[in-house]
Parts: structure tokens; sequence; C-alpha cells
């Protein structure tokens, strides 16, 4: 059985809850404002983040995004995952990937054929006792073999730095039922040029990582895009900036292309650091936003 997710989420960085002191409030903060679904970027196998954020809250479901199936044996991340699922049912979700050579290879792993590595990965789960089930997983994929294997192996698909038109074409190729959950960057500043310093800086780190280099030439962009930080066209592409109308704007963009849900990532300082303080105002604000938009219809 899928777990459900609802519209709207937050995506944020597992290193800004780590040990944060305010973990348990913003948890429970997030879920008062109607968030029904928290997304952590860069999840360790271990799950006690997660574990931490589901105990801290009493519906909120947390989404790993994404474990990495190179450094994470699959029987261990199983056994962890049936223990916290036994524990506080139907709150996780667990999003799995092939990550990116640069983030893999130190590590000490030959990075080859990463979509054969992520479906080994989960040939594993279905052997493993305790496992992780079906429904109760999603991959973290872009590419059109990858999205099959997640419309035909986990619960769907969350797709990382796309744009409204990939959204349709991926809704396209898995077809209905499969879950397409994508992640949308959001800037609350109307002034273009300091809203698009903030984007680019997020976008700089994406922009040494071949995988989103080849799916960003898939969704039409070009090389010279990628150059000097990042164009402009690229940046208001992969980056909704402006009013909180505006931004939202962008969200049912993705809403109306086939997405079941859209993990929405605030962007608030042009010094991107992933310990950067949660930036929990402007998830007050997108909150109230999102309830008029809501009362609107």
């Amino acid at each position: 059985m899928n777990i459900h997710l609802d519209r709207v989420g937050i995506w944020s960085p597992s290193a800004a809850w780590d040990q944060s002191p305010e973990l348990a409030d913003a948890a429970a903060e997030l879920e008062e404002l109607g968030y029904g679904t928290l997304w952590l970027g860069s999840s360790r196998g271990d799950l006690e983040l997660p574990a931490a954020l589901i105990q801290s809250t009493r519906r909120l479901v947390v989404t790993t995004a994404i474990i990495n199936v190179w450094t994470n044996p699959a029987s261990e991340l199983a056994a962890r995952y049936a223990q916290l699922e036994a524990e506080t049912p139907n709150r996780l979700l667990i999003g799995l990937g092939s990550s990116h050579a640069p983030l893999v290879e130190p590590a000490g792993f030959r990075y080859r054929q990463p979509l054969r590595r992520l479906a080994g990965y989960l040939d594993e789960l279905d052997q493993s006792v305790p496992t992780i089930p079906t429904g109760r997983r999603v991959l973290g994929v872009l590419g059109p073999r990858a999205l099959e294997l997640a419309a035909r192996r986990s619960a769907g698909a969350h797709p990382y730095l796309v744009t409204p038109e990939y959204t349709r074409q991926a809704r396209a190729a898995i077809g209905v039922g499969p879950l397409l959950a994508v992640e949308q960057k959001l800037v609350l500043e109307t002034d273009p040029s300091r809203a698009r310093v903030i984007a680019r800086a997020r976008l700089a780190q994406y922009l040494q990582l071949p995988n989103y280099l080849n799916s960003l030439l898939r969704q039409g962009f070009t090389n010279a895009d990628f150059e000097h930080g990042g164009s402009d066209r690229l940046v208001d592409g992969l980056v909704a900036w402006g009013s909180v109308e505006t931004v939202l704007e962008r969200v049912a963009e993705h809403r109306a292309a086939g997405a079941d849900h859209v993990a929405i990532q605030v962007l608030d300082s042009a010094d991107y650091r992933p310990t950067n303080p949660l930036p929990r105002a402007a998830w007050r604000q997108l909150a109230a936003g999102l309830r008029e938009t809501v009362t609107a219809r």
C-alpha cells in the first residue's frame, strides 16, 4: 500500500535539521501550517533524522531524498525501515537513487552503470526479510529508462531540478497511477538581480554534476546555458522567484502538467550552505498563500 502525500510538501537539506535546537518545534510548526510531507535532502541510511522528525509530529510523512544505493547496504536499510515502520506506521517513505560519480567514487565505489545498480538494489530489497515494500519506496530519477523503472518497481518517481514541461513529459512516460513527486526551488524575492544571485548560489553545485547536465540538455537547455553560473534562462526555468502568488503559479504549473505532489525548496540566501537556518518565515508565507489558493477555488 502506498503512503498518501498531500499536494505540496517541503524539501529541505538534512544538514539543516541535524542536531538543530529547533528541530521539534519547526517540525511541529510545519504540520500545523498544513504541510503533510517533509523531504530530507542527502539522507543517511541510518534513518535517525527521519525517526526524530516523526516522533516530534503526529501525522507528518518524512521522505528520504535520497539515500545513496552505493553506500547503504540494502538489507541494513530494510531492517532500519522495518523497525521504524513498526513503531510509527505509515509515516516514512524511502527515497532511493544512484547519486553521482563525484560523490560515490571518493567513497571507494566504481561508478558504472548506475541504472543497473539501482535496479540491482531493488532486487536486493525484494529478497530481504524484512523488506521495504514497493509502495513504500520512491526513486530519485530523471531519464526515460529510469522513470520506467520507478513506475514498475516503486511507488513512483521523485525528479529533481526539472521544469513543468519535464513534468508533463514524465507523466506521459509513466502513465496514470505511479506517483510523480517533483521538486521545485523558490525564492521569495521580487528584484530580478537579487533573486537570481540567490538562485545561482544553489544551482552552482548541480552544474558540476554530469547527470544533471545531461538531464537539463534533454529538457531543452544548451551548454551555453551552463556558463558563468547559469544563464538567466536556466535560472528562471529551474527556480521560481517573485511574490508568493508568483512562485505558487509555478507549483500550479507542475500540478497541471501531471505532478501528484510538488516538494518546494525555499532558497533565501546567496551564501548557500546546507546548514543555513531553516526558512520558517517563508514556509509560513507560502502556507498562507496555499490556503488562499484553496479558498479561491
